[in-house]
């Protein structure tokens, strides 16, 4: 017992300082990995020779944005997925062509040389070479046909005319320049798979034009689902007992009448023919319904319902006090919350800090990603040893490869590399995904303390509100970021040492499926098991642990002990609180999401008449219904989650509460008058004035 001790201490010193100094430098090399890599690679086209199209500093300026293929055909070969590069001669050029025209056509007139020569490789002289020459070397394309710029690359100028007749242009057959007919529905096959985007981005586009006419739609439904979140939490404080006993009574009718619906199916079956082999005799089947025409899996059914049932009952008789403080506690937490109003916009802060870490993980694994050397390899049209072997594009036609291989080519394939760097680049990606899921932690925990801080004021002010402290967000944020970021590290590093190995395990899943060993895959799972387990218990500790922090400003081992078995001294309490407060907290995220989600499938989807000619025109009705729904749980969490921060916050102060007081003059009890009512406890001044 400290008599001086009123809430949250105010002298207090920094704590897991090693922890602090680690996580500063660990942020430090995050930033240094972040900006190796080059992003251009991802965002612009690159030609044979790995450069980059409309950039300035490179050989092409900014003058030929564009990427042209010499033989869009060969862009349909499996070959393109599979090396991410197109095997045909890539070239920038200034705009795409837009007629059909050959090689041979070209070169018997002079007037369209010049326009042919724009998609040829540097240095072409028609006058000094024939054209079987010029295709030998593959300096020029044997045909030009109509495109048009799509992502920065030329592609077909498809287009479907009635009846399904796909065309380029207004043709349909088209001489390749080597004597051979190609079909136009040959290019949208190469079309397609020359860009593997191609439909995305159409399909993206479509979802943008949705958004272009729905957006402020979409933000009156995140309004509409802000305003129902509040009222909720008013309604929390006011009728938080009634909702709780309705849902408990719910509960028991549902669990009732799964007895009842049980025992009239088993009645019914009576007489059956077959209704009489045990489960055992049936064994196992692969078609479940099997089992629901035999009267024993009915009769399992209704025993374990009434088991249920029964324990149900007998928990409500036995805890119903503990059901009681439950209810108080909740009624406590949303008039602190009444008190503390700026907690409910904390989340903000959180989300703002998490969305900027979840950006520089994604641009950092992009940069990392692009952070390689050109490499090129060997292409052909025919069967060649040679084929995908590296090569270098300068001396290349001065190997036999050429020799052996008369259609080889040596192309840009990929971005990657054989120095140590390269080598072990996979490192530094799985850095980043450690320092994300840290730095990630990291931001929940400190959300997590702030808000514990804030709610611990209002706890330990003996007269609500006139002692809770000014601005006890800031005061709180303030000390958690000054005290006890070491603390905050220390329990996010744990955590995220945790779920970095469950996502080893679930990457090694991924590999082992194609195997038979099944020991393997069963250790697997259980391993599975195991750290999903210890995750959510971890997280549960963490939580609890932040608590203590932030009232007594202790490190986070110390702290972790301390909850745990102040947890532990009062584990009926726990276990029925956490149940209770989780269920309704669930049941009001639900609900939120249900009336908003609901109410906008009906506006969007033209569904309610009076409003069809107000709805916006849509390619697609779901993607604002979707954004509404997303967007609700969101703004319903966020809300809730200051809500149960508050619950555990006030729980932990209830417990301390509880075993450093007694009601006296010297040690009087800090909680409400209602929960000294449920509890039959009473403060000594309070005592006297009611005799």
């Amino acid at each position: 017992f400290d008599p001086t001790f009123k809430g949250p201490i105010h002298n207090r010193g920094c704590t897991d300082v090693f922890c602090c100094i680690l996580f500063i430098l660990a942020i430090l090399g995050y930033f240094a990995v972040g900006i190796l890599g080059d992003p251009r690679k991802v965002i612009y086209p690159t030609d044979s020779r790995g450069q980059f199209c409309g950039q300035a500093g490179t050989p092409w300026s900014k003058k030929k944005p564009l990427l042209f293929y010499f033989n869009i055909l060969k862009c349909a070969s499996p070959l393109t997925l599979l090396e991410f590069q197109c095997p045909t001669t890539q070239l920038c050029v200034e705009s795409c062509p837009t007629k059909h025209m050959t090689l041979l056509k070209a070169y018997l007139n002079k007037g369209e040389q010049e326009y042919y020569k724009q998609f040829c490789k540097e240095g072409v002289d028609f006058s000094k070479m024939s054209a079987p020459e010029i295709l030998r070397d593959g300096l020029c394309p044997s045909m030009l046909m109509s495109s048009k710029p799509f992502t920065r690359r030329c592609l077909p100028a498809l287009s479907t005319m009635k009846g399904g007749v796909v065309v380029v242009g207004n043709e349909t057959i088209f001489d390749n320049g080597e004597g051979e007919k190609v079909n136009a529905t040959d290019f949208l096959d190469a079309s397609k798979k020359s860009n593997v985007v191609v439909e995305a981005r159409q399909v993206a586009m479509r979802i943008f034009e949705d958004y272009t006419v729905s957006w402020y739609w979409i933000l009156i439904g995140l309004v509409i689902a802000m305003v129902v979140s509040l009222i909720f939490i008013v309604l929390l404080r006011y009728l938080a007992g009634i909702m709780i006993w309705v849902m408990i009574v719910m509960v028991i009718l549902v669990i009732g009448y799964g007895i009842f619906h049980c025992a009239m199916e088993y009645r019914s079956l009576k007489g059956e023919p077959g209704s009489d082999v045990t489960i055992r005799d049936l064994g196992l089947q692969t078609d479940f319904s099997v089992y629901l025409q035999i009267r024993q899996t009915w009769l399992a059914f209704m025993i374990i319902l009434s088991i249920v049932e029964v324990v149900v009952i007998l928990l409500l008789i036995f805890l119903r006090k503990r059901v009681l403080i439950a209810i108080a506690l909740i009624k406590e937490a949303s008039r602190a919350v009444g008190h503390v109003m700026s907690s409910l916009f904390y989340p903000l802060l959180t989300f703002a800090l998490l969305a900027l870490v979840i950006a520089y993980w994604a641009i950092t694994a992009v940069f990392l990603s692009t952070s390689n050397e050109q490499v090129y390899k060997v292409f052909n049209t025919t069967e060649c040893n040679y084929s995908r072997d590296t090569c270098n594009p300068e001396t290349f036609n001065t190997t036999n490869i050429t020799a052996r291989c008369p259609d080889a080519e040596c192309l840009f394939a990929f971005y990657g590399g054989e120095t140590y760097y390269h080598k072990y680049l996979i490192l530094f990606q799985f850095y980043n995904v450690f320092l994300f899921f840290w730095c990630a932690n990291f931001v929940t925990a400190l959300g997590q303390v702030t808000l514990a801080g804030a709610f611990a004021s209002y706890y330990w002010a003996f007269k609500k509100p006139d002692d809770i402290p000014a601005n006890p967000i800031c005061s709180s944020l303030g000390r958690a970021l000054r005290y006890h970021t070491g603390s905050l590290a220390f329990g996010s590093l744990i955590l995220s040492l945790v779920q970095v190995i469950r996502v080893l395990l679930e990457y090694l899943d991924q590999k082992l499926k194609a195997a038979q060993n099944r020991f393997a895959k069963f250790l697997l799972s259980c391993l599975k098991c195991c750290f999903w387990c210890l995750e959510k218990f971890i997280k549960f500790l963490n939580r609890n642990a932040y608590i203590m922090v932030a009232i007594y400003g202790k490190s986070f081992c110390t702290s972790a002990r301390d909850a745990f078995f102040l947890l532990m001294r009062n584990i009926i309490r726990v276990a029925v609180l956490d149940k209770v407060t989780d269920f309704l907290l669930f049941l009001g995220k639900l609900l939120i999401v249900g009336i908003v989600g609901i109410c906008s499938f009906f506006f969007f989807s033209g569904r309610i008449k009076a409003v069809e000619q107000t709805a916006p025109s849509l390619n697609y009705y779901w993607v604002p219904i979707l954004t509404v729904v997303v967007g609700s749980y969101l703004i319903a969490h966020g809300f809730f989650s200051v809500y149960a921060m508050c619950v555990d916050t006030l729980f932990l102060c209830f417990l301390e509460d509880l075993e450093r007081n007694d009601g006296t003059a010297e040690r009087p009890y800090f909680m409400s008058q209602n929960l000294l009512t449920i509890l039959k406890k009473s403060n000594e001044d309070q005592a006297k004035t009611v005799d």
